[in-house]
């Protein structure tokens, strides 16, 4: 069989897969966010927060709720890494204190970025109580955001949203604990490590010894992917045979870190009492990760050079197991949502390749997006499309029976426009200030590549990079950090504000001049709204880096 058929192949098995779990996982999701009944360990965890389960709260509670949790949570990971010598199985290691200010905020952002070796500077007990818990819980804030947005349109003058402590409870208990349990024990299964040793003696071919690092890996491997976090226990992440010991581990993960931003959109649908609400964005969603896998995929298989045209293909930096058509289909899934794992190096890719990834980002991953993230993500571009749409005809748009005024829109252009404004900032200053292209492991348009990058990973909360460059100095870590934190939570905030105005509207109904949401000529404006708002913000900044790479 060759390489483009088995390529073929694993995408068809992933869509299959993701096809059968789709209603199922989705109603499901359903059924947890519209319970009335409290399972025993999330009422211990309501008196331990002294939160009444049965009361809802104003959009600016539910955002103090968010805000004030990420900020307890910031500080108990910094300060859990600084006394790591303290702790048991922390095997001799410590943590700087701007890597751990660094690594605070990326895992409470849900972002995961990794400006550290995790074998030779994390302990156990850090790995497993401070990131893999974070690991749950930033996802579960994302899900619960996205579930409030999702119920502002379907309240009627309303100024409740639901409650917050309740919703990132059952995200975490009822959703992903199980599936991180479940799928931990596939993994070990397949050959993913689970270990508290910090690693074992082998003999090198030329008779030295030497230790392979060990770790709890397929624990946090499991809810790496399925929370969209991305961090790996090991430095080469899904790459490292510990982690991702074969094709069908290949396989799993990619499917893992689609899955629960795919469901949701069932789970929206079901919520506003019309599935084909949801059927639209996963469509608009489904075709940006086609049309990227087919741009990374071609542009890692028609590489510059002549040592790529004699291979026949881009092979440095691919995992040689999974082949092109693996590593362009877990590149694609990565970015595409706020994951962040690796299978192969992003910073070996060709041009096209890199932008294809990159392009992803700035999409503002939403094709499917993180977990909740891509979700609340998409109606904010829905509701930008539809603001568009209502500019050309000359009539105050609608969405979902909530018209869109100043306060709507604005909320939603500031969710938009957050993350292009902290990257394009971030990177410009990067280069204004002396010294910092020192750290960039290629001159020219690579090298400006690799920076760019590493702000659009950072202001995306995605967590993979270019690897080339090392942003181990204090202005990377400390700049980095405030990327990561401003662009999680500015748009969160300018989310929650939307949901509040929204459920605080009547409904109207549809007339004769309503845009039919469900038609394709929606999800076609969707899409070119997505497309649109991203060329426009960030063509100029991939001139100079990926696409003159690739036109060189």
């Amino acid at each position: 069989m060759s390489s483009t058929w088995a390529g073929l192949g694993q995408v068809g098995l992933l869509l299959l897969a993701l096809a059968l779990v789709y209603r199922p996982l989705g109603d499901y999701m359903h059924r947890v966010f519209t319970s009335t009944k409290h399972w025993r360990l999330e009422k211990a965890v309501y008196k331990i927060v002294r939160a009444d389960p049965e009361s809802e709260q104003h959009w600016k509670t539910y955002a103090s709720g968010v805000l004030g949790f990420s900020f307890v949570s910031v500080l108990f990971l910094y300060l859990l890494q600084r006394i790591q010598p303290l702790l048991p199985l922390n095997f001799g290691r410590t943590v700087d204190p701007g890597v751990a200010f660094n690594t605070a905020i990326s895992f409470v952002t849900n972002t995961n970025w990794q400006s550290y070796v995790p074998e030779g500077v994390m302990g156990h007990v850090v790995q497993m109580a401070g990131l893999t818990v974070q690991n749950f819980v930033s996802a579960g804030v994302g899900l619960a955001v996205a579930i409030a947005l999702t119920r502002a349109f379907v309240r009627s003058q309303s100024d409740r949203l639901g409650n917050f402590w309740v919703d990132l409870t059952r995200g975490t208990v009822r959703i992903l604990l199980p599936l991180s349990f479940l799928f931990a024990i596939v993994l070990v299964a397949l050959g993913v490590v689970q270990s508290l040793k910090s690693g074992v003696s082998v003999l090198n071919p030329d008779g030295s010894a030497s230790t392979i690092a060990l770790a709890p890996a397929a624990s946090q491997e499991a809810i790496k992917e399925i929370g969209t976090n991305g961090g790996g226990i090991f430095n080469a992440n899904s790459a490292h045979p510990f982690e991702n010991p074969n094709s069908w581990s290949n396989l799993i993960e990619i499917f893992l870190l689609l899955v629960i931003p795919v469901a949701l959109t069932r789970t929206f649908g079901k919520l506003v009492g019309n599935t084909k609400q949801g059927y639209v964005l996963l469509s608009v969603m489904g075709a940006l990760w086609a049309g990227m896998l087919a741009v990374i995929w071609w542009g890692e298989t028609h590489a510059n050079g002549a040592a790529a045209r004699l291979a026949g293909a881009a092979l440095e930096g691919k995992e040689t197991r999974f082949g092109i058509a693996g590593s362009a289909l877990f590149a694609d899934s990565t970015t595409g949502t706020s994951t962040g794992a690796v299978n192969s190096m992003h910073d070996s890719f060709t041009g096209l390749g890199g932008f294809g990834t990159l392009l992803n980002m700035m999409f503002g991953e939403l094709s499917p997006g993180g977990v909740g993230t891509g979700l609340y993500s998409i109606l904010v571009m829905a509701i930008i499309a539809m603001f568009l749409a209502g500019l050309m005809v000359g009539r105050t748009p609608e969405y979902l029976g909530k018209k869109l005024g100043k306060r709507e829109v604005t909320c939603a252009s500031i969710a938009m426009l957050a993350m292009p404004a902290v990257v394009l900032i971030g990177a410009g200053a990067a280069l204004l200030i002396p010294g910092n292209t020192a750290a960039f492991n290629n001159p020219g348009a690579h090298g400006f590549s690799e920076l760019l990058y590493a702000y659009t990973s950072a202001s995306n909360n995605n967590g993979s990079a270019f690897a080339g460059i090392t942003v181990t100095n204090d202005w990377y870590q400390s700049t980095l950090g405030v990327c990561m934190a401003l662009g999680r939570f500015i748009p969160i905030l300018a989310v929650l504000c939307l949901a509040g105005s929204l459920a605080a509207q009547k409904k109207v109904p549809e007339t004769a001049g309503t845009l039919p949401t469900t038609s394709p000529l929606f999800a076609t404006m969707l899409a070119g709204t997505v497309v649109l708002v991203a060329a426009l913000t960030f063509i100029p900044a991939l001139a100079l880096g990926p696409i003159a790479e690739a036109l060189a």
